[in-house]
């Protein structure tokens, strides 16, 4: 039995990669995909034409930095890691979150 892949609203993304970089410390893309699959237990499946975009999107906004290093496979890659604006626009994030969660649950338990 399969599972099935889960969608997550627009702009979750954002706040999975600020937290998984202020989790785990500098990653690369491809680590930052696999580790939010991981902690989601495969419920979401991420593909490079979503994950890669909003890495840029997060740099653009100075809420990361990359820094090229090697791999473990031993290729040359992007490291991503949070700057301290990254830092307070988690915090902003995960606030947004509970409030609209917060919101829907009210709906979710009223008759």
């Amino acid at each position: 039995m399969s599972k099935q892949q889960t969608e997550i609203p627009y702009g979750t993304l954002d706040l999975l990669i600020l937290r998984t970089l202020e989790t785990m410390g500098a990653l690369h893309g491809y680590a930052i995909a696999r580790r939010i699959e991981q902690v989601s237990g495969q419920a979401l499946q991420l593909s490079q034409g979503s994950v890669y975009p909003a890495l840029i999107r997060l740099e653009q906004e100075g809420w990361i930095r990359t820094e090229w290093g090697i791999s473990e496979t031993n290729r040359k890659v992007k490291f991503y890691s949070l700057t301290k604006a990254g830092k307070r626009q988690l915090r902003v994030e995960i606030e947004n979150w509970e409030k609209a969660t917060a919101l829907v649950a009210r709906f979710l338990e009223s008759s």
